[in-house]
């Protein structure tokens, strides 16, 4: 049986979480199977800077983290169902990946 596979990856969580719901929502209305979302370990981007502009006096650090959160959803093969999750309002800052799978 064929699957859609559903990639997801965003700094902001609760973006994801709100596509995610409305992807549930989706598969319940229409019978697909779904399963997920399946959180994927978060990526963690660290950077340090020195804060003085010209390194006199004392090394004062600023630490910056940027964090990527990913989630997978594999959704049955269901051509209305892909049809729905397609419209589904993507926000801002938010990727998505649709893939077929066998």
């Amino acid at each position: 049986m064929q699957k859609a596979r559903i990639k997801l990856a965003s700094t902001d969580i609760d973006k994801i979480n709100e596509v995610c719901d409305h992807i549930k929502d989706i598969s319940t209305k229409t019978g697909a199977d779904m399963r997920g979302p399946i959180p994927l370990p978060t990526k963690k981007m660290k950077v340090t800077t020195l804060r003085g502009p010209d390194g006199r006096g004392t090394n004062t650090f600023e630490r910056f983290e940027m964090r990527v959160h990913k989630r997978v959803i594999d959704l049955g093969m269901d051509e209305r169902a892909l049809r729905l999750v397609m419209r589904v309002p993507i926000p801002q800052g938010l990727n998505i990946e649709i893939e077929m799978v066998e």
